[in-house]
């Protein structure tokens, strides 16, 4: 296995920007499809091809999947947060915007950064990443003000969903780097992740009373498509590994480029308002991140 190495090199600021716009540009595209395919019902979908896709990969590679190696357990656990992660997810824009609902999607590390030194000691947290986490929440109350004030009864309840994706993401990476399963591929973890929600998100689609469409219009097969092939499958794929191979924290400060991207994409194609308020919570999220991830003077 190659080592580690300690700088982004162009590979991997190339391979994050492609992430972070996509993602961006995903969840403008997710509410866009909305009028013709519920929310969860898409996400089956997304996950069941991102599942077969994967398992295709697996094979041609060589990568076995379902050796016995201990990680069932904790596996399962992963699978089922992320597959929760997403039903609040796609749930969620209906009833907010995309922009906003990126904005608390991506308090996800500060769950991480509370949590995890509990189960990991040599990640306890700092008085700068205290205040790191205190100005994120502090930008998030901020902007649920507006959504309470302006948007009404709907707005608050995604955005009060989204913020609760993000802690389902939050707790999928503290099981994560806390079990057995951070010695495993990036392969077989995201299996984990995709095979249990493609197992599990048709029966909270029932559960909330979708209606199943099985005739897509153009728009929706390419929404679907790139949904899977280029966001379930290998946006994720690049982002397991680059996880194993350059450092976490300087990765992790280009995901705040996302709710920019979502803002700019939201804007332009869905004409959704971007308020002065949720640009000055987004900064306040990026200034927490940029917080928790400094390292200490030498």
């Amino acid at each position: 296995m190659p080592s580690r190495k300690n700088h982004l090199d162009a590979l991997a600021i190339s391979l994050l920007l492609a992430c972070c716009l996509f993602w961006g540009f995903q969840q403008v595209l997710v509410k866009a499809t909305l009028p013709e395919l519920p929310p969860v019902f898409q996400a089956f979908i997304r996950f069941a091809g991102a599942t077969l896709l994967l398992g295709g990969w697996c094979v041609w590679r060589g990568i076995r999947l379902f050796a016995a190696d201990g990680s069932l357990r904790a596996g399962l656990l992963a699978g089922s947060l992320f597959a929760a992660e997403f039903a609040c997810l796609y749930v969620g824009l209906q009833y907010t915007s995309a922009s906003r609902l990126t904005v608390f999607l991506y308090t996800s590390p500060f769950w991480v950064a509370a949590l995890l030194p509990f189960w990991v000691k040599s990640e306890k947290l700092r008085s700068m990443q205290w205040a790191g986490l205190a100005c994120a929440f502090a930008a998030v109350v901020f902007a649920l003000r507006e959504g309470f004030g302006a948007g009404g009864a709907s707005t608050w309840l995604g955005d009060v969903l989204a913020l609760v994706a993000g802690m389902f993401w939050g707790l999928t990476t503290v099981v994560i780097r806390a079990t057995s399963l951070s010695r495993l591929s990036a392969e077989k973890l995201l299996f984990y992740q995709v095979a249990v929600s493609t197992a599990v998100l048709p029966f909270v689609s029932l559960a909330l009373g979708e209606a199943w469409v099985w005739s897509f219009s153009p728009f929706a097969i390419t929404s679907l498509l790139l949904q899977t092939v280029v966001g379930a499958f290998a946006s994720y794929l690049a982002w397991m590994w680059m996880l194993g191979h350059y450092p976490a924290t300087k990765i992790s400060v280009f995901v705040f480029l996302t709710p920019l991207f979502a803002l700019l994409f939201g804007a332009v194609w869905l004409k959704e308002t971007v308020t002065m308020s949720l640009v000055a919570a987004l900064t306040l999220v990026a200034i927490g991140i940029v917080l928790v991830n400094r390292k200490p003077a030498a």
